[in-house]
């Protein structure tokens, strides 16, 4: 079964504040089926229900808010939504990723948000940036050292950005990977991101790597209209015969 495909909301975070439930109503007219929260403490039941009545499903959504000291209403949140998966975002120390103690420590951390996180029923992951990315140790990248046992959101643009051949990456993480963030653009940092399809990554080869992962659009910015270049990364998507 193909999975919907999905709008990470960061993409439309200014339009979510201005107007939230008519934002999400855009994002359902372009035929996205399923969105990706970024902060699950903003109206959760809210979010639910706006969602539920569009047909947009919630199966993951970051959660930042978890690296925090209370826990458990944020876990009651991600109840709330719906969503299986929780996705760490980053905020984790950039140099952690770069040595085996700080890898160690950072997979410790991880777990023990799991073990919580499976008294509601909820599984716990990581999303990368670049900096997890660039640092090699023994022959891979950073991010591949992190323990099994926490579950992958591979950002394919800033691991393309990091360095990786985001194919390779892939495969050899294989069914560790969940979840694709599916963006393009110049392939550099600091610069706006492009309708999926209309920069440079090789997205076809990049799904191919791992069928059956979420594929969650996202663009952190773009020039011109978002919701013009959400509907050209849905039509392109759409058309691909791996999806």
């Amino acid at each position: 079964m193909i999975n919907p495909l999905n709008v990470q909301l960061y993409t439309v975070r200014d339009h979510l504040s201005a107007d939230r439930d008519g934002t999400l109503r855009r994002i359902a007219g372009i035929g996205y089926r399923a969105v990706e929260p970024y902060d699950p403490m903003n109206d959760p039941k809210g979010m639910r229900r706006i969602c539920d009545e569009l047909g947009l499903a919630i199966p993951g959504t970051h959660a930042y808010a978890l690296l925090g000291e209370e826990t458990a209403p944020v876990f009651e949140a991600i109840a709330t939504l719906g969503a299986e998966l929780a996705i760490i975002p980053g905020g984790i120390p950039h140099e952690d990723f770069a040595t085996p103690g700080g890898l160690a420590r950072t997979s410790d951390r991880l777990l023990a948000l799991a073990e919580q996180g499976s008294a509601y029923g909820v599984r716990i992951g990581y999303h990368n940036h670049w900096w997890e990315i660039e640092p090699v140790i023994d022959g891979r990248h950073a991010l591949e050292h992190l323990d099994p046992g926490i579950f992958l959101e591979v950002d394919t643009y800033w691991a393309h950005v990091g360095g990786a051949d985001v194919p390779a990456l892939l495969r050899r993480l294989g069914d560790r990977v969940l979840a694709l963030h599916v963006k393009d653009g110049p392939g550099v940092k600091d610069r706006p991101h492009t309708a999926v399809g209309a920069g440079a990554l090789p997205v076809p080869e990049i799904l191919s790597a791992r069928p059956g992962a979420l594929r969650i659009v996202e663009l952190d910015s773009c020039d011109g209209d978002v919701f013009d270049a959400l509907a050209a990364s849905h039509a392109y998507l759409s058309a691909l015969e791996v999806r």
